[in-house]
Parts: C-alpha cells; sequence; structure tokens
C-alpha cells in the first residue's frame, strides 16, 4: 500500500513539472516564434535569389538566433555548412576588388571588405593577413595601423565543448612583429626629416619660427610611432632636448626662449623641466620690468602733463590781469 501511495505521488510530481520545464524555455514566447519565422522566410527568399551577399547575411542571421533549431532546423544545418565557404569565397572577390579593410559591419549589398568577411567565420588569421595588407598598402596611416595594433580586443576563440567558454582570442607574435615594422620605417622616416627642419634653428627669427614648428611637429608624430616599438618613444624626447639646447645657445634668448621651452616641455627629462622653469621665471621677470618701465613712463607724462597744465594755467591768468579782466 504504502509503495503504491509513492508512485503515485512521483506520477504526480512529474505531470506538475514536465509543463513548468518547457514555460522556462526563451524560446518558446511569441515574439522570439515571431522572429525566428522571420528569419526563415528571410533564408529561403535569399536562398530563391541567389545573390551572395544577401545569402551570406541572412545564414549569420540564423546563426546568431539561439531559438532557430526550435523551429528551422534545416535552416540552421544549411547555414553552418554553407556560411564559411561562403564567406570565404565573398572574402577573396573583396580583395581581388581592392577592399581589404573597412570598419563597416557585413551588407546584403556586398559592399563589405575581405577582413569582415574572415571575422564573421572566425577566420581570425585571414582575417589578420588582409588587414597587414592593408596597413601596408597604407603605412602613414596612424588609425588603420592602430586598428591593427589592437585588433584582439573583443575577440574569441571557438567554443571550449568541456566548459562551454569562449576564450580570448590571441594572434601570433608574427602579427605584431610586422607592425613593429610598419611602424619603425614611419619613425625613421620622420626623425631624418627632422634633420633638415633642425636647419633652421639657427638662422634668422623667422627661419627659427618656421623650423621649430615643423622640426617639433615631426618629433611628435614619431614619438607617436615609437611608442609602438620595445625601446618606446625616447629617442623623439632626447632629440626634442637637444633642439631646445641648440637654441638656447643662440644670441637672442631673450626673444627664442619660448621656442626653446616647447622643445624642453615635449622631451620631458628632469633636466629640461628644469631649464623650462628657469626661462618661464626670466620671461616673467623680464614682463614685470616691461610693465614696471611701462608705468614709470605712464608716471612721467602725466607728470609732465600736470606742469604744462598749471603752465597754461598761470600764462592764462597773466593775460587776463594784463587785458583787465
Amino acid at each position: 500500500m504504502q509503495l503504491t501511495k509513492s508512485a503515485g505521488y512521483s506520477l504526480m510530481l512529474i505531470t506538475l513539472m514536465t509543463p513548468t520545464v518547457h514555460a522556462d524555455d526563451p524560446c518558446l514566447g511569441d515574439e522570439e516564434k515571431k522572429a525566428a519565422s522571420a528569419r526563415s522566410a528571410a533564408l529561403q527568399k535569399a536562398e530563391q535569389a541567389g545573390q551572395p551577399a544577401a545569402l551570406f547575411v541572412a545564414y549569420m542571421q540564423i546563426m546568431a538566433d539561439d531559438c532557430m533549431d526550435r523551429y528551422d532546423k534545416n535552416g540552421v544545418t544549411r547555414a553552418k555548412a554553407t556560411l564559411p565557404k561562403l564567406g570565404r569565397d565573398l572574402a577573396k572577390a573583396a580583395e581581388t576588388k581592392g577592399a581589404l579593410y573597412s570598419n563597416t559591419p557585413v551588407r546584403a549589398d556586398g559592399h563589405t571588405s575581405a577582413f569582415q568577411y574572415y571575422e564573421a567565420i572566425g577566420d581570425h588569421q585571414e582575417a589578420n593577413r588582409v588587414l597587414l595588407k592593408a596597413v601596408q598598402a597604407k603605412p602613414e596611416d596612424l588609425r588603420l595601423f592602430e586598428t591593427a595594433w589592437n585588433i584582439d580586443n573583443g575577440r574569441y576563440g571557438p567554443v571550449d565543448p568541456t566548459t562551454g567558454s569562449r576564450p580570448a582570442y590571441s594572434s601570433p607574435p608574427a602579427l605584431r612583429q610586422e607592425l613593429e615594422k610598419v611602424a619603425s620605417a614611419n619613425a625613421d622616416r620622420l626623425m631624418k626629416a627632422e634633420e633638415k627642419d633642425a636647419q633652421g634653428l639657427t638662422g634668422n627669427l623667422g627661419e627659427l619660427g618656421k623650423a621649430s614648428t615643423q622640426s617639433l611637429e615631426k618629433l611628435r608624430n614619431a614619438s607617436l610611432w615609437m611608442k609602438f616599438l620595445p625601446g618606446g618613444d625616447q629617442p623623439a624626447r632626447d632629440r626634442a632636448e637637444q633642439r631646445g639646447g641648440t637654441i638656447m645657445k643662440r644670441p637672442d634668448p631673450t626673444f627664442t626662449q619660448g621656442q626653446a621651452m616647447k622643445y624642453y616641455e615635449f622631451s620631458g627629462s628632469p633636466k629640461a623641466k628644469d631649464m623650462a622653469v628657469q626661462i618661464k621665471k626670466k620671461g616673467e621677470a623680464s614682463q614685470q620690468a616691461m610693465e614696471k618701465a611701462g608705468e614709470s613712463l605712464k608716471n612721467t607724462f602725466s607728470r609732465k602733463g600736470e606742469a604744462e597744465q598749471k603752465q597754461f594755467e598761470k600764462k592764462k591768468a597773466d593775460l587776463e590781469k594784463e587785458l583787465g579782466f
């Protein structure tokens, strides 16, 4: 009797629990079903149209929907089987056209770069290859270079079957090594060009102004590229300190010390900071002296004006007396 009662309780428990499991499935809602149906319809339309780019986007949308296997298992199967090869074919076609990299996501109209197609199918190695190719085609594009340098941010590898997690993806060291070559070439180019500009630092005041502006600009740009190199941007800062010293040796430091201070501030060395403070103090002292001299001159004119006014009043009074007023 006790066994029969226990079996009855178990049956009731199973009966009560079964609907709850299905109710907790987030994919069984009306909105999820509607969205899945819309994606299935879009896939069928793309398959019938035969436009590769639009079909690729339709497959991507199928794969991105975790609920699709509840409603269209065949669509999911077709997407898994077709997406990688289709993506590679589209990427190769884009590369042939010269569309190597863009930050625009995959588009159904086919205006998509090879990089974005490779990224979409998770082929990071090929994505790196075309991105590096794009950098080498525009080696002076710092923004594009920085994109390549930080490309692994937000990337993930395949799902670990044992844990279900996706570890962060790290590109092979060869990518950074090639990018360092680009950074080094840009830094060398700018440093050599700066040497020509610096020749004007010993010229007249007009030449100094132009030379220092162009020289400092190149040193700052070289510094941006050097920061990606193992040794950092110290060579650019050291040279800036040297340029400041060159200017301070001129016979007209009163008029040129401001140019030297710009170099010293960029160099950032303790010695340079001390010299910059001294230059600033001298400049402030000169400014105060000029203000003091100006005030003294103003007072002189004021006193002279008062004396002239008194003399005028006296002459006026004498004239009035003489005329009998």
